[in-house]
């Protein structure tokens, strides 16, 4: 599980913005709440790279 200290300092790196990005439910992704991009943990390490980053699904 991340900590929520690293969590506080998490910026997503596509648009920088603060607040943090939010841990989803399953602990998978991180999230940016600006540019809805889904950043993946694996082995519970984030992987904050724009290259990895999902981007939000239009509707």
């Amino acid at each position: 599980m991340i900590s929520k200290e690293l969590l506080d300092i998490l910026a997503c790196p596509a648009c920088d913005e603060r607040p943090p990005v939010l841990l989803s439910e399953d602990g998978a992704w991180l999230v940016c709440q600006t540019c809805g991009r889904r950043y993946p943990v694996r082995d519970e390490i984030p992987v904050m790279l724009v290259d990895e980053a999902e981007l939000p699904v239009e509707t």
